[in-house]
């Protein structure tokens, strides 16, 4: 299977300096998954039982850049948020290590994370700024003419395109990047593609029933195989019960987990709010290898998030009032804000990526002992790195034929 993500991260006008105590490679790990699950839980929240995907690495590399810049308690609040202070240098060697690992090129793979700021002609910024921006995740700067807002959003749009495997980008609003009071837009993007280590075959592909959130059933194209793979069953602290299952990727520095109820009684929500950084682990460390037969549904998920409401539950409101943000440590001209954060991700989960253009009326015959994981009902996913823990993208699948 050839599955697809892209994210797009944009934020309006705005990215210094401050020393914080050394934190451990483990407690780090921890602080990223943190607020990986913070910001899902906020997005889905607002989301109620739609399908949904969001990259919290994409939007954590924006968030950083923006520490870089920010200074007093705009920058508290955004140190708060991420649950760490960009400027500590055992920060930021693993955070280096996140993003290498956020780009590869590698055994039909390619994970791509880029930043771009996105400055008028008439800034000038803060040489120290310069210099570490143009370091950080793959990070560019450029120059533009925001008082042309057609031509700024078409380079905009160009650089997301360029940037995301030469994916469709119409729909991402840039109101604000073109208006003529705009001065720096910063924009991330993250684009994934590989192949499962064992990939399913289109012949195994059938239209199997599948249970909506508001409990309908429907046909959906539902891709099936048996493999060994890492599996375990757990409880929530309410005694319901779930399965986990992680699905790597060709070279196994990426994995795919699945996070299913057993029951289809219960709702997807009683189990994501189990989630936490801490339980994540425990569910990595405690996996088995098992033989199963696999039965996911093909997908593909396009969410886009104004994210100034989740920013705002998350403690960043500083940053958004033209009074209160201080990024002086961007430029010292002018008063520069947040006026914009926009985010979009894409998610597309196919045997082998592309898409079909049919479904077989093949019915598998097959049936053995094996244990069966079934995914007819709403599902949790994240695609995350084994290195690091570090999650790239975290959604959910409620109903698979949207």
């Amino acid at each position: 299977m050839l599955p697809i993500f892209f994210s797009t991260f944009i934020l309006s006008a705005c990215c210094c300096l401050t020393k914080g105590n050394c934190i451990s490679y483990d407690e780090l790990k921890e602080l990223k998954t943190e607020f990986a699950i913070n910001l899902y839980r906020h997005v889905s929240e607002a989301e109620n039982r739609t399908n949904l995907v969001i990259s919290p690495a994409s939007v954590a590399a924006s968030l950083e850049l923006l520490q870089f810049g920010a200074q007093g308690n705009t920058f508290t609040e955004l140190q708060d948020a991420l649950g760490y202070n960009i400027h500590d240098q055992s920060v930021q060697d693993f955070l280096h290590a996140v993003y290498e690992g956020a780009t590869d090129f590698s055994q039909g793979t390619v994970v791509q994370l880029a930043c771009s700021f996105f400055v008028d002609a008439g800034v000038q910024l803060s040489p120290r700024f310069a210099a570490r921006a143009a370091r950080w995740a793959n990070s560019s700067l450029q120059q533009t003419n925001f008082t042309d807002p057609n031509r700024t959003a078409a380079q905009i749009q160009e650089w997301i395109a360029s940037n995301l495997g030469g994916g469709d980008v119409h729909g991402i609003p840039l109101e604000s990047a073109g208006s003529p009071l705009s001065q720096v837009t910063l924009v991330s993007t993250m684009y994934f593609k590989s192949t499962w280590q064992k990939k399913f075959s289109f012949m195994d592909t059938q239209m199997l029933p599948f249970t909506t959130a508001e409990g309908s059933t429907l046909k959906v194209p539902t891709m099936h195989h048996t493999a060994d793979v890492n599996y375990g069953q757990f409880q929530t602290a309410a005694l319901e019960a779930f399965n986990v299952l992680e699905l790597p990727y060709l070279g196994e520095k990426l994995s795919m987990v699945l996070v299913l109820p057993s029951h289809k009684r219960t709702p997807l929500s009683q189990i994501e709010s189990h989630l936490s950084a801490k339980t994540i682990n425990v569910w990595a460390n405690s996996l088995k290898r098992t033989k199963m037969d696999i039965f996911l549904p093909r997908f593909s998920i396009q969410s886009l998030f104004d994210l100034k409401t989740v920013f705002s539950a998350l403690g960043i409101r500083d940053a958004f009032d033209p009074f209160a943000a201080n990024f002086k440590g961007i430029s010292e001209q002018g008063s520069l804000y947040l006026s914009e954060a926009i985010h979009k991700a894409e998610i597309k989960v196919t045997e082998d990526g592309t898409k079909a253009s049919g479904t077989t009326a093949m019915v598998l015959l097959k049936r053995s002992r094996t244990p069966i994981f079934k995914a007819d009902r709403p599902f949790t996913f994240f695609l995350r790195q084994a290195n690091t823990g570090s999650v790239l993208f975290i959604g959910r699948v409620t109903n698979p034929s949207y």
